[in-house]
């Protein structure tokens, strides 16, 4: 299915989620000057006007990092992640909102290369227009990256984080997204893998991170953000998650300072928490 379009969500609390721990694991693998590669398997358009239709339709964007732009009491490690933000919005009104490649690709050094896989025709024109002066530094492929990512496994650097980040529309992308994982780690054991997972009332949901914490001989940290309580209905999307294959072993220490501020931020009601938990080596 390629009806999914990531602009109707740009910039929510999801996102905020998602891209705030995406620049901290970047920022830790500038720490050394070996190079690596960002693998992104669902790129989406890469950048978000928040001016057209898509975006204004929920204004999802309003209750997620518009609650975070201008507040005088931010911890300092979301500000890196803000900072990509601002930068995109020069006259301080937000328009623009960066999705994960453009969150990547300011922090990545001259050696770093990312690989970027998007299915859907719209989005994969813009992602390649977004990056069309960027040279060999970033490919952008029309292919499925559950099966694309075995050509760049391993990296020729042995360093790479990769992003998951399906819209699971389809049921079975839970499934698929643990046996990608699985081959990805038979591959590439070395690699840190960022599976991002919405919080639903479906037990495909509540289930994917049981399944990934049992995959064998693997560090591993899970942090969901909720916003509100799950609905009485049954529909929508109350929260989501990361499930992270070899964290930074400082990741813990980052998220219990911040994540209790994005609750008091986003949160919408009293069902608004999060929560962690990690077995690192």
């Amino acid at each position: 299915m390629l009806s999914y379009r990531h602009a109707f969500h740009a910039g929510n609390h999801a996102d905020v989620l998602k891209h705030f721990v995406l620049v901290q694991l970047l920022e830790y693998f500038n720490q050394k000057d070996k190079p690596y590669w960002y693998i992104d398997t669902h790129a989406g358009a890469g950048c978000y006007s928040l001016d057209e239709t898509f975006a204004r339709k929920n204004a999802e964007f309003e209750e997620g990092v518009g609650r975070l732009l201008g507040r005088k009491d931010l911890p300092k490690e979301l500000k890196s992640y803000l900072k990509l933000v601002r930068d995109l919005n020069p006259s301080g009104k937000l328009h623009l909102y960066p999705g994960s490649p453009c969150c990547a690709e300011p922090l990545l050094r001259a050696d770093d290369k990312m690989r970027l896989f998007e299915l859907h025709p719209a989005d994969n024109r813009i992602l390649n227009k977004t990056f069309a002066d960027a040279g060999n530094k970033v490919m952008v492929l029309d292919q499925d990256g559950f099966t694309g990512i075995n050509a760049f496994l391993p990296p020729q650097p042995r360093r790479a984080l990769v992003l998951i980040d399906p819209p699971y529309e389809v049921k079975t992308d839970y499934r698929t997204v643990v046996a990608m994982i699985k081959e990805s780690l038979r591959r590439f054991p070395s690699g840190t893998y960022m599976v991002w997972y919405p919080k639903l009332h479906s037990m495909q949901s509540r289930e994917l991170p049981e399944k990934l914490k049992r995959l064998p001989g693997i560090s591993w940290l899970n942090v969901s953000l909720d916003v509100q309580k799950p609905s009485e209905d049954g529909f929508g999307m109350h929260g989501s998650g990361l499930f992270i294959v070899n964290p930074p072993w400082t990741l813990p220490a980052t998220l219990k300072k911040v994540m209790p501020y994005l609750v008091s931020v986003l949160g919408i009601d009293d069902g608004a928490k999060f929560e962690m938990e990690f077995k690192i080596d």
